[in-house]
């Protein structure tokens, strides 16, 4: 009994002896004693880059050729508890908007204090400027006294941009880009692509191809009488 008792000890000593040293090897080897975690946790994929930043959607030309200033009276109904837009109209907490568009930014209303992120912007107050800053006044200039959020409709920003050339005019509008030509693709128009022209006379490889296969087309043995005319049927 004493010596099974030994047997069984001596084994399960020797058992733990040899899973110590297991456990020390895979510590030096694979550093199972101080996991290291990755740099960025996760998987990294490569996905390709979307092309064209610019917004889908009618351009300004053809939303200034298709608004109305009635409508961006409407919209300018957000804009009245800070401007003024009549002529010789006082200053509020923005500047009188009469005649600004063609003017210089920042400077249009004497005697307005405009914050140095807009008078200092330079350039004039075009079409495609007014609409940047109606969009998001602080993207426009970073730093701005505006507080106004911005219009994020391209339709209210044209309409209140034809309500403000209604009050002291502005610069022409843009033409609007031509419209694409209407047909179907691959179609020919009267008078284009292969084939004879109404009225025209036929080339001689268009007078070949217009024959019958039934037309009978002479032999040069053929027979002739007198007259040196063919013979039907010989």
């Amino acid at each position: 009994m004493t010596d099974r008792f030994n047997t069984i000890a001596g084994w399960t000593l020797f058992a733990g002896i040899v899973a110590l040293g297991l456990s020390s090897i895979s510590t030096r080897i694979f550093h199972a004693d101080k996991p290291e975690s990755p740099e960025e946790p996760g998987y990294f994929i490569q996905a390709a880059e979307e092309e064209g930043g610019a917004q889908e959607g009618p351009s300004l030309a053809l939303l200034l050729n298709q608004g109305s200033a009635e409508a961006g009276e409407g919209v300018f109904a957000k804009c009245t508890a800070c401007h003024s837009i009549d002529q010789g109209g006082a200053n509020g907490i923005g500047p009188n908007l009469w005649g600004v568009l063609g003017k210089p930014i920042g400077k249009h209303a004497a005697g307005f204090a405009y914050s140095s992120a807009l008078s200092e912007k330079g350039g004039e107050w075009t079409y495609d400027n007014m609409s940047e800053w109606l969009s998001s006044p602080r993207a426009y200039a970073p730093g701005t006294k505006m507080s106004f959020a911005g219009l994020s409709s391209p339709e209210d920003r044209a309409n209140v941009i034809l309500y403000l050339r209604d009050h002291g005019g502005g610069p022409a509008l843009p033409e609007p880009p031509a419209a694409e030509p209407e047909g179907e693709i691959g179609v020919d128009g009267p008078g284009e692509g292969p084939g004879p022209v109404a009225g025209g006379d036929p080339t001689q490889v268009e007078a070949v191809g217009g024959m019958s296969d039934e037309q009978p087309v002479p032999s040069s043995n053929a027979a002739t009488d007198a007259g040196g005319a063919t013979k039907p049927g010989e």
